[in-house]
């Protein structure tokens, strides 16, 4: 048996397809959903990502603001650019590219982003709102591998999910929405003992390690049936891989996504989201 593969590309054409319909709705009310994503340094992946975002904004209709900064910005001039944005009724949405430079508060300076706006859902009142099953704006990859898993009506109730992750991204977040959906969910790390074990266990594997020298999902790892959701993303040689060994792993698998093709474009459509839903929410419609 041959795991059914996980189409990232396909729902996040037919989510788009539907957010174009809510951006003309808003525009026929004068509001125009507008995206500004903050850029510091010139790290080639960093400055990749953020043209992907703000292209596949501009294809859907969503305004952006593109604000590149020197790698020497300040503290303070940082926050204040994301202070002006706060006030700035044409702007809905706030994207601070990550990782930041080792001199800047990540803490700080995601917290000074206006909830409302935080379309990274990474701030402590959206991230404590997850928290109680309140959010309104969450992490865009957790939510993209739940509309995956929706779409392809994967059972969530009462099964095992396994994450490798537990950062404020993906691993914590997720384990919020999942166990909204009743599974059981344990999160793994570099530092979980007899991991094999508790993978053969799992009905459901989401690993995001990002580090194929480091670590390789495997066809022996999993059991029969499980579904393989794959975050991860290395250069191997030139070649984007994820964590997974694909063509092993999807012979024993029922459902697998690949790289790439299958959670990334969702990360970014999830983005666009966000956005469309803080213009909604700013301007309190429902």
């Amino acid at each position: 048996m041959t795991a059914t593969i996980i189409d990232g590309l396909l729902v996040s054409k037919q989510i788009k397809e539907n957010l174009k319909n809510e951006i003309t709705h808003l525009a026929n009310n004068n509001i125009y959903p507008c995206l500004s994503t903050i850029l510091i340094g010139d790290d080639p992946p960093s400055i990749s990502y953020i043209n992907n975002k703000q292209k596949s904004a501009n294809l859907i209709g969503i305004k952006t603001r593109d604000y590149r900064l020197d790698e020497n910005v300040s503290e303070k001039e940082l926050i204040d650019l994301i202070q002006s944005l706060n006030k700035d009724d044409e702007v809905h949405g706030i994207l601070l590219q990550l990782p930041l430079k080792k001199h800047l508060n990540k803490f700080n300076i995601l917290n000074s982003i206006d909830s409302k706006k935080d379309v990274d859902g990474l701030t402590f009142y959206n991230s404590g709102l997850l928290s109680n099953n309140k959010a309104e704006l969450v992490p865009c990859t957790p939510i993209g591998i739940m509309e995956l898993l929706r779409h392809y009506k994967i059972e969530l109730n009462g099964v095992t999910t396994t994450i490798i992750n537990r950062s404020n991204l993906v691993g914590k977040p997720l384990a919020s929405l999942l166990l909204e959906e009743n599974s059981t969910v344990i999160i793994c790390h570099s530092h979980t003992k007899n991991l094999n074990n508790l993978l053969q266990s799992s009905d459901i594997i989401i690993t995001a390690v990002g580090n194929r020298n480091k670590f390789e999902l495997t066809d022996e790892m999993i059991k029969e049936n499980s579904t393989i959701i794959d975050v991860g993303t290395s250069r191997v040689n030139g070649k984007l891989l994820g964590d997974v060994n694909f063509e092993k792993v999807k012979e024993k698998a029922a459902y697998i996504t690949p790289v790439p093709g299958g959670v990334g474009p969702m990360t970014i459509t999830m983005l666009l989201k966000n956005t469309v839903k803080a213009a909604k929410l700013i301007n309190k419609i429902q």
